[in-house]
């Protein structure tokens, strides 16, 4: 599908980023576009992958030009460009809405006008009931997505969107900030004990855009089943896998968090359709006028209710201990923490 092809990464100096080049890199695809606003990120990897594949473009989501400038002859989008952080975005809300909103709009709006013929577009599970700024902004993406799919024919630009949870050891992880806390000596600050929050790898999230890319009909959002966790079991998972006696502080809730994350609403439940690893969740393509309709009431519902961090498969220390070890970052932290090494940041 791939085969001599030109993908544009949004947001592609990011962690997503990176994983997309280490799945594609070896393969036959054309080009690979990294579009980002930070030249420095950029810098580093194209020293760090010296592959003629990659082609660079310098601009910002949110301002259409820089984007029609990278825009011809791509044949397909992963849409990875946002703001992420929660507590930033509770803060500063109305420069989510510029990235996550109107930056999805533009990027959309370009893709249609250059003939892209897929765009994907990366969602969080923040967005499903969400109760801070950066879930309501991604909330907004999806709906924004959903609407310029009804506007295209998806035999010109088919658009669909994935929706995962918490990526481990990707940027702004929690992740990383303890194996930090460790090596430095620090008590381990965690914000509450029983929070949880579904736990997945970047190759999984990977997978899940593949998932969509092969499988989402337009305007279709593609959610991953994942496990989870509590706060408090990923800590000690970290503090017996690194064979330390940290002491753990508990800070209190930040900013806009909630105690659990969602990533199917129960009104999405009503419609979802279980595809085995994966759940599809088809847009309504009704137009306004609803007089044409019947409203039959006997939608074929899944099992679940809602499916959230807590109704989700929860893990033990010994499980999340297991799933941490196939990481290539976790490993080589180990390692350099039992040698002696320190890593340079």
């Amino acid at each position: 599908m791939f085969k001599d092809k030109i993908l544009l990464i949004t947001g592609g100096t990011g962690s997503f980023g990176n994983a997309v080049l280490n799945r594609f890199l070896n393969t036959d695809i054309g080009e690979i576009r990294i579009f980002s606003r930070d030249e420095k990120k950029q810098d580093d990897m194209r020293k760090k992958y010296k592959n003629d594949k990659i082609k660079f473009y310098i601009g910002d989501v949110r301002d259409i030009q820089s984007i029609k400038g990278a825009m011809n002859g791509v044949d397909y989008i992963f849409h990875a460009a946002a703001l992420k952080q929660v507590p930033s975005c509770e803060f500063f809300p109305l420069e989510a809405v510029k990235t996550n909103v109107l930056g999805t709009d533009n990027v959309l709006t370009a893709a249609i006008e250059a003939g892209v013929r897929k765009v994907i577009c990366l969602s969080t599970d923040k967005a499903a009931y969400p109760v801070n700024a950066m879930g309501t902004s991604k909330a907004m993406m999806e709906k924004v997505f959903v609407a310029k799919s009804r506007t295209v024919s998806p035999d010109k630009t088919l658009i669909c969107g994935t929706r995962y949870g918490n990526v481990m050891c990707s940027r702004g992880s929690v992740i990383p900030l303890f194996i930090e806390q460790i090596k430095a000596g620090k008590l381990l600050t965690i914000t509450e004990p029983k929070m949880t929050r579904f736990i997945m790898s970047l190759e999984e999230a990977v997978d899940l855009v593949m998932f969509a890319f092969e499988n989402a009909e337009s305007g279709d959002i593609m959610v991953q089943k994942a496990p989870a966790c509590t706060i408090e079991v990923l800590a000690q998972a970290i503090k017996e896998l690194f064979n330390v006696e940290s002491k753990i502080k508990i800070i209190g809730i930040r900013h806009g968090e909630k105690m659990y994350e969602t990533l199917l609403t129960n009104e999405e439940c009503a419609i979802a359709k279980d595809m085995g690893k994966f759940y599809r969740v088809p847009t309504d393509k009704r137009d306004l006028n609803y007089e044409k309709y019947f409203t039959y009431g006997d939608n074929e519902r899944i099992k679940i209710q809602e499916y959230t961090s807590n109704s989700a498969e929860i893990l033990d220390v010994k499980a999340v201990k297991e799933k941490l070890l196939t990481l290539r970052y976790i490993q080589k932290e180990i390692n350099s923490f039992n040698s002696g090494i320190v890593t340079i940041r």
